[in-house]
């Protein structure tokens, strides 16, 4: 019986960012992984790509959103944002349609698509919204460590107004049951960062990990579905470094930076963003859009972080098909 390749889809990103040329590199290097459908603007990409690209197997949906006159590399702007968003749109159709199996998704810009009117900080509360998924997760991963944050993009201020017993509650639960779905984990091992230094030392500094942390971790205990070793709330670094370590499959994080930090040290080249929660697999690679490299015509860009995004949307997938 032939093997049917997967089929996944790639959202350029911002047209005026380092997504089409990183999509042309990993599509070259990963021939053969998959079938690959790239939705974006295919003036853009050709531009991006440039002659030195041997990327030939794939499939282009273009939108044909970018107008010529006056496009450059390298600027924010409301009509690049409006774009992004119209090729995450084309791709939850294609989603919708089986005509793609999984969603990798090239860096957009926050300011950007603000700017064109979509106030979203990101991906995951985008997606989230356009398919109605109530509860969802953000999980970050390396080769080293996989977390899970508990706030997203907020600014540090809000952070401990944000946390609340069912949030962490959920978080960890979504988090248990993709590890073993999705990462062959039967008895996943966890733990959970503290919000503050020291993990408050018992309320020294700081009353959240007591009133909200321990009540959310006292209440997983006694959860019927929870088949993992759960441990915290622990000092931040205490926690991530035992994790980086292996005593830990997974770190539960308060707050963005807790998260990247650690991974970006850890290892940058193959940062992976998934999407837990989501009828679909989505995943995106751990950077930005990186302008500046753009505007200087792409000088030291590396598609490792997207060849591992895809790499894992790949695996995922086919971890699914095979249930």
């Amino acid at each position: 019986m032939t093997k049917i390749p997967i089929r996944v889809g790639i959202t350029m990103g911002d047209p005026s960012g380092i997504g089409s040329y990183i999509t042309a590199k990993a599509i070259e290097r990963l021939d053969g992984l998959a079938e690959f459908i790239v939705i974006g603007d295919k003036r853009v990409f050709e531009k991006a790509k440039g002659k030195k690209q041997k990327a030939k197997n794939y499939r282009f949906v273009d939108l044909k959103n970018v107008a010529e006159k006056n496009f450059k590399f390298g600027e924010t702007r409301a009509e690049y944002g409006k774009a992004s968003i119209e090729y995450l749109d084309q791709a939850l159709e294609l989603i919708k349609d089986k005509e793609i199996d999984c969603i990798v998704t090239c860096p957009i810009s926050k300011e950007a698509i603000n700017l064109a009117g979509y106030k979203y900080s990101g991906h995951t509360e985008y997606f989230s919204r356009k398919t109605g998924a109530e509860d969802f997760v953000m999980m970050l991963l390396n080769s080293r460590l996989k977390i899970s944050l508990v706030t997203r993009h907020s600014p540090l201020a809000c952070v401990t107004s944000e946390l609340t017993e069912g949030k962490i509650y959920k978080t960890i639960l979504l988090t248990c049951k993709s590890l073993k779905e999705l990462f062959f984990l039967k008895k996943p091992r966890l733990v959970v960062c503290g919000v503050n230094p020291h993990a408050s030392d018992n309320g020294l500094i700081g009353d959240e990990e007591n009133n909200i942390v321990k009540p959310a971790l006292k209440r997983l205990a006694g959860a019927a579905d929870n088949n993992g070793i759960i441990d915290g709330p622990l000092s931040a670094d205490v926690a991530i470094a035992r994790a980086a370590q292996g005593e830990y499959d997974c770190v539960i994080a308060m707050y963005h930076d807790q998260a990247l930090i650690p991974l970006k040290l850890t290892d940058d080249k193959n940062g992976v963003n998934i999407t837990l929660g989501l009828s679909f697999i989505r995943t995106s690679p751990l950077h930005g859009t990186a302008f500046d490299i753009a505007a200087a015509g792409f000088r030291g860009a590396k598609a490792d972080s997207l060849i591992a995004a895809i790499k894992l949307a790949v695996k995922c997938v086919s971890v699914q098909k095979n249930a």
